[in-house]
């Protein structure tokens, strides 16, 4: 209890100081390895950290990233707004629903939830506002929106879990799936619902032009378009659709690996940007693109390799099992240990980013929902939700900062509050993974590989 306790309390010191995480599971395991005498790992910290990274899996990381920045760098994301707002156009709502949506199909494409908000919230914001919507439903759809992009897959986040735990990457891509349009279809419930709230409390206030979903505005902007404006856009946008459907059907039918999928999908953005969207890379946007791949990829692996030194402290200290013992003897039911391990998961996830996380606990809550008789699919849907979380909830709450960037005279009291109510809904989505498992673990169940 001494060691747990004193191991606990450096770890908080030191990842709580500022320095880069990264280097604090490096100093951390060092600390605590020489104060107990755990120096097996230490003596081969190198062979360690190297076997930490030393993953085919982890070919798929860098892949998705560079697929993900080349679409952000391209007008993918504007135009997949525009379209798919023009759908929408006579719902309630529309406008925030038009960026929901618009955040979930950017997220198969992504894999990451701060350039999902960016894509698609540079262009949305702005229009929102423009045409009367409440700064905090505008801020919040975007922020919330922005969490699909860690859920639908590809995912950086299953990826990261899917190796730290030994986990089918494959089966974690299909799981998302279904959680993910359940999650986009919450997301636009609310938008409806507190668009027709905004709409009640101002359609009597005097002076004012309404546009067609009665938000106040300058001008009655017009919000309806024929059918040869909806389908405008869609020869820009069907590729991509295409392009995501390529990426999942060959993964779910067994034809290629995660990794390779991944190959396929970088290569075949490159492809959409230089023809569909005829966008020309310029050496020096190339050179930016795989810089910010290169940079993106190096800080996971060496937040993973340093939290693996980090867990082999633990483990050559006994904590690890030693945990795993205590908390499964516990006279709880599995549930009860369940929500517990979620509330650990919602309160890392205000302080520390979704991989560093992930990696941190993966290893140790992997044993114990096993022993619980939980899934190890179904609970990484479950801790992607929780991540998605610890991306709105501040101080951490990456994609907040996002749309403060993207909107930086919009208060930030303004953005968390129109943001809160996007975290009940994904703590909604947890309680309706609970009830019903099966929404997570059927496609996965009916694919042809492991």
């Amino acid at each position: 209890m001494i060691e747990t306790l004193v191991v606990i309390a450096i770890s908080l010191i030191v990842l709580c100081s500022g320095m880069p995480i990264a280097f604090g599971f490096g100093v951390a395991a060092v600390a605590c390895g020489l104060l107990f005498n755990a120096t097996g790992p230490l003596d081969m910290l190198a062979h360690t950290m190297y076997g930490g990274v030393n993953s085919f899996e982890l070919l798929t990381l860098p892949l998705f990233i560079l697929m993900g920045i080349v679409l952000a760098n391209s007008p993918a994301g504007n135009d997949l707004y525009e379209a798919i707002h023009r759908l929408f156009s006579r719902l309630p709502g529309s406008l925030p629903m038009s960026n929901i949506w618009a955040c979930a199909v950017f997220a198969a494409m992504c894999g990451s939830s701060p350039a999902t908000a960016a894509a698609i919230g540079s262009s949305g914001i702005p229009e929102m506002r423009k045409r009367g919507v409440p700064d905090g439903l505008a801020a919040g759809s975007i922020v919330g929106g922005g969490t699909l992009g860690i859920l639908i897959p590809p995912s950086i986040t299953f990826i990261v879990y899917g190796i730290a735990t030994e986990t089918s990457i494959g089966k974690l891509f299909i799981a998302g799936i279904v959680p993910g349009v359940l999650i986009t279809i919450l997301f636009s419930i609310w938008a409806v619902v507190a668009s027709v709230l905004a709409q009640m409390k101002t359609q009597n206030a005097p002076k004012l032009h309404y546009n067609f979903q009665g938000f106040p505005s300058p001008a009655a902007a017009r919000m309806t378009y024929s059918w040869a404006e909806k389908t405008e856009l869609l020869p820009r946008v069907l590729p991509i659709a295409l392009l995501v459907a390529l990426i999942i059907g060959i993964i779910y039918g067994g034809i290629a690996t995660p990794s390779e999928a991944a190959a396929i999908g970088a290569g075949a953005s490159i492809l959409l940007v230089l023809t569909v969207y005829r966008k020309t890379l310029t050496y020096t946007s190339i050179i930016r693109i795989l810089g910010r791949t290169v940079d993106d990829s190096a800080m996971i692996m060496l937040i993973a390799a340093t939290s693996v030194l980090f867990q082999s402290v633990l483990t050559d200290l006994g904590l690890t099992q030693n945990a795993t013992q205590a908390i499964t003897k516990l006279q709880a039911s599995p549930w009860v240990i369940m929500l517990i391990i979620n509330v650990l998961l919602l309160l890392l996830g205000c302080f520390m980013p979704p991989f560093a996380i992930i990696l941190l606990t993966a290893p140790l809550l992997h044993p114990i929902i096993l022993k619980l008789g939980f899934d190890p699919i179904w609970f990484g849907v479950i801790v992607t939700l929780n991540m998605e979380i610890g991306c709105i909830t501040p101080p951490f709450g990456i994609n907040l900062y996002v749309v403060k960037r993207i909107a930086p005279d919009i208060p930030m009291s303004t953005i968390i509050v129109g943001s809160m109510p996007f975290v009940l809904m994904l703590l909604l989505g947890i309680v309706v993974l609970c009830i019903f498992p099966e929404l997570a673990l059927w496609l996965p169940g009916k694919m042809f590989v492991k």
